[in-house]
């Protein structure tokens, strides 16, 4: 997985006939779907993840008008344990990753984190934070391979999804930390034995699986809700 920085991230609503009705930056902590049910408008579905000229990343969605709905400021949760240093204030850090629901015939294709991520032994999707000036989709591609050694195709949006807590980074920083994930779902149309080529990195090892034995799998916890809905829509 790659470690990237910043990007400015923005999202824009279309109408039905494809005229941009509504566009913002996403703030440090906020959902873009939420963020449009505040501002009137729903149905949220994701149309595309482009990178413009000036580095700029935009979510695109199709929206229908709707009520403003009245979004309450949520608790930001910490890591379980967490020891703050006297006076210590986390880093603020929002990062945008690319990840994929992989099928093939021969099952799902999950990747297990190393010892160098917060949560080692658990297992989640091959992906991972875009290089600065990368495409997402262009993106997904580079971390499957790295992570796996598989060729993908048939590449489609599923959704954003986003989380947010304050925690300790493997290097020890404190962060107040936004992931936004950008999943896809995903056909690898030749599957082989997969091979981490990322040595040394965030994946210790990868595998595909068989949706019947998902349940033998501790799925991090930014995947293991969503992967019953991302699978149905693969």
């Amino acid at each position: 997985m790659s470690a990237a920085g910043t990007t400015p991230l923005r999202v824009r609503g279309h109408d039905s006939g494809g005229r941009e009705v509504v566009e913002f930056v996403l703030g440090h902590g906020a959902d873009p779907v939420r963020e449009l049910a505040r501002r009137g408008w729903g149905g949220a579905r994701l149309l595309d993840a482009l990178r413009h000229e000036d580095g700029t990343l935009t979510l695109d969605y199709a929206v229908v008008p709707d009520a403003p709905v009245e979004v309450p400021a949520a608790r930001v949760p910490t890591d379980p344990g967490l020891v703050l240093e006297p006076g210590e204030v986390p880093e603020v850090h929002q990062r945008t990753a690319a990840y994929g629901v992989v099928t093939s015939e021969r099952g799902v294709l999950l990747t297990e984190l190393s010892a160098l991520t917060s949560a080692p032994g658990r297992w989640t999707l091959p992906g991972g934070g875009l290089d600065p000036g990368e495409e997402p989709v262009d993106a997904l591609h580079r971390e499957v391979w790295e992570e796996s050694g598989q060729r993908v195709q048939d590449v489609r949006l599923l959704e954003a999804h986003t989380s947010h807590w304050v925690g300790r980074a493997p290097s020890g920083r404190l962060e107040d930390f936004h992931a936004v994930r950008i999943v896809y779902a995903a056909w690898c149309p030749q599957p082989t034995d997969p091979v981490v080529h990322d040595v040394g990195g965030s994946t210790e090892s990868v595998r595909w699986v068989r949706v019947e034995e998902l349940a033998r799998y501790h799925l991090g916890r930014s995947f293991a809700p969503h992967m019953s809905r991302w699978l149905a829509g693969s």
